[in-house]
């Protein structure tokens, strides 16, 4: 199942080095020394792209949980903000109370 000139270190038509064929083990008879071979060859990509992909963890996972204390710090705000625009509230009605006291009073 190998592309003509797969030996070669260099596709004639493109001057482009040949590209690894995509098998279905399930599919294709292999031996187990191609299997296991596949197997040393995933676990060497798997590797080597470890460091990356745990880089990428550690800032997404800090990303999300700089947003949910965000969240939680904005909602703890926004709590207290009304509280405050209720106190101002009653204020209102203290003042608007005295107001109508003071216009009925004498």
């Amino acid at each position: 199942m190998a592309a003509s000139g797969a030996g070669d270190s260099l596709d004639a038509k493109s001057g482009k080095a040949p590209v690894a064929q995509r098998i279905d083990p399930t599919r294709e008879k292999l031996t187990p020394a191609q299997l296991q071979f596949m197997r040393q060859v995933q676990l060497a990509q798997w590797q080597k792209t470890l460091p990356q992909r745990r880089t990428r963890n550690i800032v997404t996972g800090l990303g999300i949980g700089a947003l949910v204390l965000a969240i939680y710090g904005y909602t703890f705000y926004s709590v207290s903000q009304e509280r405050f625009l209720d106190e101002l509230e009653d204020e209102a009605k203290a003042a608007r109370a005295r107001a109508m006291e003071r216009a009925s009073g004498p």
